[in-house]
């Protein structure tokens, strides 16, 4: 009877958190975000991006707070004080670009179009100017070029949520964006135990205990120390995804035992 009633307690729980996401990003965007851009005419994406990040660490915490989860960072540090760098990790959970983002105060990070017309979310997207991966053409250089002024570029390799907690394959834009921009790599493994939200796993259909969710941030890694990166760009970048994908494999074999 105890377990049903901390099930039933957790589903609930976890609906209201996700209801409180949506209402929160509209909030944002009708109320605060206007404010800024008529008080503060200078840095108005850097301060946006600096709320969204301070309200994701808050959902975060209302998650752990109703019993939903429970959240552990290893190498925080890293993060907050990142700049030119491309942050690079793996994505088991529809809640890991929120976990990022609540440890990274200028991040800037690749969204889906389908989120850019987002009712709830859209406005918030758009006014913290994160890029859309709509037009494949200027993708590379729209997140080399946020680099380079000085942002740190969230990217997910794996470009979706992994399936069954088993790594997907990754894909070459990552390493492009590495080979453009010339800036160190900054790997991150994310880890859920038992595993929820998922790609096959709608958000009520939580798992049968409190979820822990993990994230260690690794060191930086210059691209150059993976793979050799004269020659051929096209074939650079394959050898450098590949080399991505071994690395993470590795890392999270060995973190996971």
């Amino acid at each position: 009877m105890t377990a049903r009633l901390n099930y039933c307690w957790r589903l609930l729980a976890t609906g209201f958190c996700f209801s409180v996401f949506g209402l929160g990003g509209l909030a944002l965007w009708t109320f605060v975000f206007p404010a800024i851009r008529i008080f503060s005419r200078d840095s108005r994406k850097v301060r946006i991006r600096y709320v969204i990040h301070k309200s994701f660490g808050l959902f975060l915490r209302l998650m752990e707070f109703v019993g939903v989860m429970k959240m552990q960072v290893e190498g925080a540090e890293r993060l907050a004080d990142c700049g030119r760098v491309l942050v690079l990790a793996n994505h088991p959970t529809l809640i890991d670009v929120v976990a990022m983002i609540s440890l990274m105060p200028r991040a800037s990070c690749v969204v889906k179009q389908t989120l850019w017309k987002n009712p709830f979310l859209g406005g918030v997207v758009r006014a913290a100017g994160y890029i859309s991966n709509s037009d494949s053409d200027r993708l590379i250089d729209e997140c080399a070029d946020e680099i380079l002024a000085g942002y740190p570029m969230l990217v997910f390799p794996e470009g979706t949520r992994s399936a069954d907690g088993v790594l997907s394959g990754f894909q070459r834009g990552a390493a492009y964006i590495a080979l453009r921009s010339g800036m160190p790599v900054l790997p991150v493994l994310i880890n859920s135990t038992p595993s929820t939200l998922t790609k096959r796993e709608k958000w009520y259909q939580i798992p049968c205990r409190r979820f822990d969710f993990r994230i260690k941030v690794m060191t930086p890694v210059r691209i150059d120390r993976l793979v050799d990166v004269q020659g051929c760009q096209t074939v650079v970048a394959r050898r450098l995804t590949r080399a991505f994908e071994t690395y993470f494999n590795r890392e999270l074999a060995k973190w996971k035992t």
